[in-house]
């Protein structure tokens, strides 16, 4: 979708949220609009509502908006003054709070549309007939607290998916019903992956299943690294509050940081291992020769996130990143955020995110950030011509990079086109600097030089990943990296010999086997199997154990067929061995 039509989009969003605000004060009067804007896939707006709603209201509120999207009424658009705004308001707290929050220079404007008025900045429609009356759909209601503080009251939002076309939207609502299918944690419940316990939110417990599926990809992206020029290390969990504060992290990044207490000290459970990382580097004098070091760490991390946003693997409080940190000089920036982009480009690759399935966005200083503009200046254009050098394409995000350097941030496309973000590439002049942690090195001239420190990662989060996988596959794990990569069903119990005796052939081969020899029917064990996405069901009988064969059948539907044990094992080794995403 071209940039024009995103704007129009938005537009036709931002109008109906406007729409959907007149509808809910006709229904209940007496209720209080806060704010409405329009979303990535529609538009939500909050209330105070005069009584509480349910879905089944949503249907009545649609049902009003189209007819007041069938009356054709225009947006009128009207500078104010401040006073006029807060006279107009003035039965409305959360307006009127937006209002007296406003610079005293600041221009507004209000909106107008069927005798409905609203403060915003705009833009919207023409008329409520651009609005289609069929290409939106009331989605779901949640609770949202006035301006995300938890000391304030308690608002109901209700969300909108809107479009400029009705297939769009049928489009948009297929979509959710196929994430709905693909959602992980349903299906880690069907796969037997993992939970997440109520009382421990943010925590996961990694069932045999799934813990397999995990240490698969972390010894993947072990072998990858290693053969990249990486060093291993393992770092505290717990460091103190004087860390901390030198790099930084204690005044900008606290509240995200659980804290605990010994001895009178302060100390904070990781939420990052780069400070970490630094320390080892300055356990000795280096020299520009042993640049640049790339050190690597599965680095267990904790997060104190608002419970509310905790999403299964997704959003969650204890994970483990595939994080490193490259010590290297100005002069190898270029080069090696150039072997960062093919380590990345070569891994996603792997699992079948092409080219055109990676964005990448380049963020430059936000607001709150440590060091002076001069080194900004130069991070910024160092990391910009490392781009250029490196043949990557990129987004801006004005604003949005880490508080200690400017990045670039890689996301993810997945099946049903939704974006992930996960790798990252981030370039700091600030800890290893003088100022902060102090790591040295001697260069070429004999004289001590602060390192450029690169912060990146492939995977983001191993949890988060697999989540991503997960959805991505449908629970159809390439045969590599599943939890199990073949069964062995026998057709009748007097074949459960064989079936054992080829399971225990095929584990010594290196492939995860196992024989299904339990009470079940034949067809029932290949249902299981289909359920649990196991990429080959092997049966065995009369014929198979005479002759030393298995029937193979393919997770895929293709046609069933009987090989050696020794041909299937070879097969299968070869797919795995390649990481193929075929079987």
């Amino acid at each position: 979708m071209s940039a024009v039509q995103n704007d129009k989009v938005s537009t036709i969003r931002h109008s109906a949220a406007h729409v959907m605000a007149e509808a809910v004060l006709k229904i209940f009067p007496g209720s209080k609009v806060a704010i409405g804007p329009a979303i990535d896939t529609g538009f939500y707006y909050d209330f105070d509502l005069s009584r509480a709603i349910t879905q089944e209201d949503l249907p009545l509120i649609e049902k009003e908006m189209r007819r007041i999207i069938s009356g054709g009424h225009a947006f009128e658009k009207k500078i104010v003054s401040r006073q006029e705004a807060l006279s107009l308001f003035k039965d409305e707290p959360y307006k009127t709070e937006l209002i007296n929050d406003l610079p005293p220079d600041a221009e507004i404007s209000v909106y107008t549309q069927d005798g409905f008025t609203d403060l915003c900045r705009g833009p919207h429609v023409a008329s409520t007939r651009e609005i289609n009356p069929q290409a939106f759909k009331l989605m779901k209601t949640a609770g949202a607290y006035w301006r995300g503080d938890e000391k304030r009251p308690m608002l109901t939002r209700i969300y909108g998916a809107a479009w400029e076309k009705p297939g769009d939207l049928d489009s948009y609502l297929k979509m959710l019903e196929e994430a709905e299918r693909r959602d992980h944690r349903r299906l880690a419940k069907d796969l037997d992956l993992f939970h997440i316990d109520e009382e421990n939110p943010g925590q996961v417990f990694w069932h045999p299943n799934g813990w397999t599926v995990y240490r698969a990809l972390e010894n993947y992206v072990r072998e990858k690294i290693k053969a990249d020029g990486y060093v291993e290390v393992r770092t505290p969990f717990v460091m103190p509050q004087t860390l901390w504060e030198r790099s930084g992290h204690w005044a900008k990044y606290r509240e995200n940081m659980f804290i605990t207490e010994s001895e009178k000290r302060l100390f904070a459970l990781k939420p990052m291992n780069c400070p970490g990382h630094v320390e080892i580097f300055k356990q000795k004098l280096r020299s520009y020769r042993d640049l640049p070091l790339r050190i690597a760490e599965f680095g267990s991390c904790t997060r104190n996130e608002a419970s509310g946003a905790l999403h299964g693997l997704m959003r969650v409080r204890g994970f483990v990143q595939d994080d490193a940190h490259i010590f290297c000089t100005k002069e190898q920036l270029g080069s090696e955020v150039l072997r960062f982009a093919r380590l990345l480009q070569g891994m996603y690759r792997d699992f079948g995110f092409e080219k055109d399935r990676i964005l990448v966005k380049f963020s430059t200083r936000p607001e709150m950030r440590v060091g002076d503009d001069a080194t900004w200046d130069r991070a910024e254009a160092d990391l910009e011509a490392a781009c250029k050098n490196a043949g990557l394409s990129y987004e801006l995000a004005a604003g949005e990079g880490a508080f200690y350097g400017p990045k670039l941030d890689f996301t993810l496309v997945d099946a049903l086109g939704r974006e992930w973000q996960c790798g990252t590439l981030q370039v700091d002049y600030q800890l290893p600097s003088k100022e902060r942690l102090n790591a040295e090195y001697v260069g070429e001239d004999n004289a001590r030089h602060s390192p450029v420190m690169l912060h990146r990662a492939v995977l983001g989060s191993l949890e988060r990943f697999i989540g991503i996988l997960l959805e991505h596959f449908a629970g159809a794990f390439p045969p590599w990296l599943h939890f199990e990569q073949a069964v062995v069903i026998p057709i009748a119990p007097p074949f459960s010999e064989y079936a054992e005796q080829t399971a225990r052939a095929l584990r010594a081969r290196g492939i995860r086997a196992r024989a299904d020899t339990g009470n079940d029917r034949m067809n029932a064990k290949i249902r299981l199997a289909q359920t649990q996405k196991i990429p080959y069901m092997l049966v065995v009988g009369e014929k198979e154990a005479q002759s030393n064969t298995v029937a193979v059948r393919y997770r895929d539907g293709r046609p069933q067929e009987t090989m050696a044990v020794e041909d299937f094992a070879a097969h299968a080794l070869e797919k795995i061995a390649g990481r193929s995403l075929e079987l």
